[in-house]
């Protein structure tokens, strides 16, 4: 149970990491893309369609580390008044019952949606766009599979406290 833990934790942490630097390309694009505007009327549909694209990437690249990093939006005023006991209770409960079932509505919901971008290799509506749709819209499975990954772990964790709360007041 350990290792999995570890390794989930881990391959989300690494991610999380990793993509977060995109956010600071993303800047240099929308400053690259102001410059090139403003002062020398130059514009690109590529370049615009790339900030979604690293946005894209930004977001459901960090959306399991920030679940790993307990930074998702919960109500705090009850959580924090609860016991540790039924905290991991509403962590154990929360992941099964809304996390994973969200999770593979999601996946439900979207594999139709990516698939036929995939089989048509989806490019831009725009003639000068990025012709990388498909892979953008990829990100509709990456995201929920990587927040199963580390909803699994959570429960884990939030089941590995529970025994050690249990064994202790034995």
């Amino acid at each position: 149970m350990e290792s999995i833990i570890k390794l989930v934790d881990k391959l989300n942490d690494s991610l999380g990491r990793s993509f977060a630097w995109l956010a600071l390309l993303m800047v240099l694009v929308m400053g690259l893309i102001v410059v090139l505007r403003y002062v020398f009327q130059i514009g690109s549909i590529a370049l615009q369609e790339s900030v979604m694209y690293l946005n894209a990437l930004i977001f459901t690249m960090g959306a399991a580390y920030t679940l790993k990093e307990q930074g998702h939006v919960r109500v705090d005023v009850f959580y924090n008044r609860c016991s540790k006991r039924t905290q991991k209770l509403i962590d154990l409960a929360g992941s099964l019952f809304f996390l994973l079932v969200s999770c593979g509505f999601i996946i439900w919901a979207s594999w139709d949606y990516v698939s036929i971008s995939w089989r048509i290799r989806e490019g831009s509506a725009e003639s000068s766009g990025l012709p990388l749709v498909y892979l953008l819209k990829t990100c509709l499975l990456v995201l929920p599979l990587l927040l199963i990954l580390q909803g699994i772990a959570e429960m884990l964790k939030a089941f590995r406290d529970l025994k050690q709360q249990d064994s202790r007041s034995d």
